[in-house]
């Protein structure tokens, strides 16, 4: 067992250097040692060893969890920023036949009805709020943030990012009547009321999220112009002017992307514009790693250009603007990190131990798969009608 997995080590380490530490107190060295990312991992037991070998993709995270993997004198993100620019599915029979079983059963695991949407979304969105003033920016916003030179602070870049969705939404008169799907603790919706006189409408499925945002609003007073409701967007009613959703989408399903544009095209005036900001991958339809399926994002998935394409096609709808952000979320998810780092020991006085390896793996993990596994942001403007914007995109750009 211990060959094996050794020999799968030396295929897989090509562009660092990485010193595992085997049960049986043997260290063994892979890559090479000129390059500048070095790493160290200790496998504590048989048991974990075994299932890096039969499904390395669920056992990994389950093993740093449990403390069965445990990095030594460099962080878990130091790890995986080796192991994760390395070609898995191809040099890793037992993940290549899990990445196709994966794929086969990604209409069953995506199968998003309204009841398990709502406990999908609560299974990661209800965690305590606390935890999330931890590494949020002020205004919790849980989403890729928009960098214009690199430099900006956090809060800086998720201002600039409510300000270039906003343009997007070219909302060009007082007073429209606007619908935020997946609203989140309520930001983008009050700084779309405030800054724009909206009338918005802000829907949820978390129950933390919703109170959190009426909170929010009342304290604001803006209590006349914003208002949240528990909801899918299924189940809403009404016309709007302007619908936006961000961070949402990865949620829909791949069963559902077709009902969810037709939906949108019900909503929207005919003039009407909506923007839909969504993580995606550059390399086409894919399926969810096991561990974050399982333990981070139950039934969400990003997905590719293609597919969403495909379903706003059929729905009769115009994609009148597209724009990629490539490593925008990277650089958000980054300065998230440090935050969470920074303040250990309050989140495992919080939750526990396990819970903060967990939720670092995540965090690590989403950073780098910017990097390394074809991950970007896409922003699409779509409307019922050809004329509802500008010929030319000056007007997102001109402040």
């Amino acid at each position: 067992m211990l060959k094996l997995l050794d020999f799968i080590f030396l295929r897989l380490i090509k562009k660092g250097y990485l010193e595992v530490i085997f049960p049986n107190h043997q260290h063994k060295f892979y890559g090479s040692i000129q390059n500048k990312n070095h790493a160290c991992i200790e496998l504590l037991t048989y048991n974990i060893c075994m299932r890096l070998l039969i499904n390395p993709g669920l056992a990994f995270g389950e093993g740093y969890m449990e403390g069965s993997i445990r990095p030594v004198a460099c962080s878990i993100y130091d790890v995986l920023n080796i192991l994760m620019d390395t070609d898995l599915q191809g040099d890793h029979m037992g993940e290549k036949v899990n990445s196709f079983l994966r794929y086969s059963k990604r209409f069953w695991t995506q199968f998003n009805r309204i009841s398990q949407s709502q406990k999908n979304v609560v299974h990661h969105y209800d965690l305590k709020k606390d935890l999330y003033t931890l590494f949020l920016d002020k205004d919790m916003q849980y989403s890729c943030a928009y960098f214009k030179t690199g430099n900006e602070t956090l809060e800086e870049a998720q201002f600039v990012k409510k300000k270039h969705i906003a343009d997007k939404l070219f909302i060009h008169k007082y007073g429209l009547r606007i619908l935020d799907i997946g609203c989140g603790w309520g930001g983008m919706a009050l700084f779309l009321a405030k800054e724009y006189g909206a009338q918005v409408t802000g829907i949820t499925l978390s129950e933390e999220q919703l109170q959190v945002a009426k909170k929010r609003a009342h304290e604001k007073n803006l209590e006349d112009k914003v208002h949240f409701y528990l909801m899918d967007y299924r189940l809403v009613h009404g016309v709007f002017d302007r619908i936006v959703s961000i961070g949402m989408f990865e949620h829909v399903g791949i069963h559902y992307y077709l009902e969810f544009f037709k939906e949108m095209k019900k909503l929207l005036t005919p003039d009407g514009v909506m923007l839909l900001h969504s993580i995606g991958r550059s390399d086409g339809p894919g399926s969810t790693n096991a561990w974050i399926n399982k333990y981070i994002f139950p039934g969400g998935y990003s997905p590719s250009l293609s597919e969403t394409f495909t379903a706003v096609e059929k729905s009769g709808l115009w994609v009148t603007d597209c724009e990629i952000l490539r490593l925008h979320y990277a650089k958000t998810i980054h300065f998230w990190l440090e935050n969470f780092k920074n303040n250990k020991n309050k989140i495992i006085n919080m939750y526990d131990e396990r819970f903060y390896r967990m939720f670092e793996l995540y965090l690590s993990a989403a950073e780098l798969c910017f990097y390394y596994h074809h991950h970007m942001n896409f922003q699409l403007q779509i409307s019922p009608s050809l004329t509802a914007v500008p010929i030319t995109r000056d007007y997102m750009i001109k402040n």
